[in-house]
C-alpha cells in the first residue's frame, strides 16, 4: 500500500513550505503582466485619441464612431459640426471622432 502515500509523508516529514517571498514575487509578476498587457496599451491609445482630437481643424474630413463621414465646419469645446452632404449638417460630440481621413475622401465615396 506504499503507492498511496508518498515516502515523505509516510516518514512524518513536513512538506516543504513556500515562503511568503514566493507569493509576493508571483503577485508582482501578475501585476507586471497586467500592466504591460492591459494598462499600458490602453493609456497609449487614450493619449493618441486625445492628440487626434486636439489636432482637428476646419476642413478636415473625419469619421465618427458610428461610421459617419463628414467635413468639419465648426469646432466647439465639446461638440463639432460636420457637413454630411450639401444640404445636411450634423452636430456630434468631440469624443465621437475616431479618425481623420485623407483630403478628397468624401468626393470619392
Amino acid at each position: 500500500m506504499d503507492f498511496f502515500i508518498s515516502d515523505a509523508m509516510a516518514a512524518g516529514e513536513a512538506p516543504p513550505q513556500g515562503g511568503g517571498l514566493q507569493l509576493l514575487i508571483m503577485i508582482a509578476l501578475f501585476f507586471g503582466i497586467m500592466y504591460f498587457m492591459i494598462i499600458r496599451p490602453q493609456s497609449k491609445r487614450a493619449k493618441e485619441h486625445a492628440a487626434l482630437l486636439d489636432s482637428l481643424k476646419k476642413g478636415d474630413e473625419v469619421v465618427t464612431s458610428g461610421g459617419i463621414l463628414g467635413k468639419v465646419i465648426k469646432l466647439g469645446d465639446n461638440f463639432i459640426e460636420l457637413k454630411i452632404s450639401d444640404s445636411s449638417n450634423l452636430k456630434v460630440q468631440r469624443s465621437a471622432i475616431t479618425a481623420i481621413m485623407p483630403k478628397g475622401t468624401m468626393k470619392s465615396s
